[in-house]
């Protein structure tokens, strides 16, 4: 049996139209004919702004935000995160999500992954920062956030997150890669 071609589409897009659309999302709705040839649609959620996340990190120490989380009917611990319009710098687009959730700054700013959040479903593509010479100033959430702010160490969030805790993906690879870098400086596995 062949292999399937990495840069091929093995879909027949046939037709696409746009369903819905609000200021940071559409979902276009395609009619295809799959890999097997039976007809079929396929709906994709298309994202307006790039996910930014970002982890403040400060002796051994990380910020969390707490927030009420609607689509999942939830209260979720993250990273400090949020969307990026196109043209702007990620990382002023990452020092703004830092200063208007936690109201921190930070002297650098370097990135640790990239990911895709939901490639079944979205095109939402996802960037995370790990923040260092932390400093404190006012928070500015946007109207829509009702946040909670708490510091933890680094090997209790990611505790957290192996306990199901943090759940949300941005936070969990960031935590996580953070954790394994973190390890790897200090010599372990």
């Amino acid at each position: 049996m062949a292999s399937p071609d990495e840069t091929e589409n093995p879909f027949t897009m046939l037709s696409a139209r746009q369903v819905y659309e609000n200021p940071w999302i559409s979902v276009v709705e395609h009619q295809v004919l799959s890999p097997g040839g039976t007809p079929g649609i396929y709906g994709v959620v298309k994202f307006k702004n790039r996910a930014v996340g970002v982890i403040p990190y400060h002796e051994g120490k990380i910020w969390l935000v707490g927030q009420y989380r609607v689509p999942l009917g939830i209260y979720s611990w993250e990273i400090p995160e949020g969307g990026s319009p196109p043209g702007e710098d990620l990382i002023e687009g990452a020092r703004r999500e830092l200063r208007e959730e936690t109201g921190l700054e930070a002297h650098t700013i370097e990135p640790l992954l990239e990911m895709h959040l939901s490639n079944s479903v979205s095109d939402e593509w996802g960037i995370v920062y790990v923040a260092r010479g932390i400093s404190p100033g006012p928070a500015a959430p946007e109207d829509t956030e009702q946040l909670v702010v708490r510091t933890v160490a680094l090997e209790e969030a990611y505790q957290m997150v192996c306990a199901g805790t943090i759940t949300d993906s941005l936070s969990v690879a960031g935590i996580l890669r953070l954790v394994l870098l973190e390890r790897e400086r200090a010599g372990g596995p």
